[in-house]
């Protein structure tokens, strides 16, 4: 079974960090490109970050405050969150996709609240 199972989020007031992490199991994690959405309310999915063999990718809104890092051995992608602003609060989904077929999976979400 296919499972992304994401974790980390919170309440934190403007300024402050969250480390969300990503637990993946079930498919070839080293094949899949991971990546993090987020989805503010009433608003549609936002691109985050992405990591694949090639490297690290960022929105031009989240770039110089957001680092994402992956452990092969461990399964995991994590999105280091720095300098949160009201604006970042959103639901945050792990998704993962095989480049070559475009089969992907998604994560439950996890809720990133910004204020004070």
């Amino acid at each position: 079974e296919v499972q992304l199972q994401a974790s980390g989020g919170g309440l934190v007031q403007p300024g402050g960090s969250l480390r969300l992490s990503c637990v993946a199991s079930g498919f070839t994690f080293g094949s899949y490109d991971m990546s993090w959405v987020r989805q503010a309310p009433g608003k549609g999915p936002e691109y985050v970050s992405a990591t694949n063999s090639g490297g690290s990718d960022y929105a031009d809104s989240v770039k110089g405050r957001f680092v994402i890092s992956r452990d092969m051995a461990r399964s995991t992608v994590d999105l280091q969150m720095d300098s949160l602003k009201p604006e970042d609060t959103a639901v945050y989904y792990c998704h993962a996709e095989y480049w070559m077929t475009g089969v992907d999976f998604w994560g439950q979400g996890t809720q990133v609240t910004v204020s004070s």
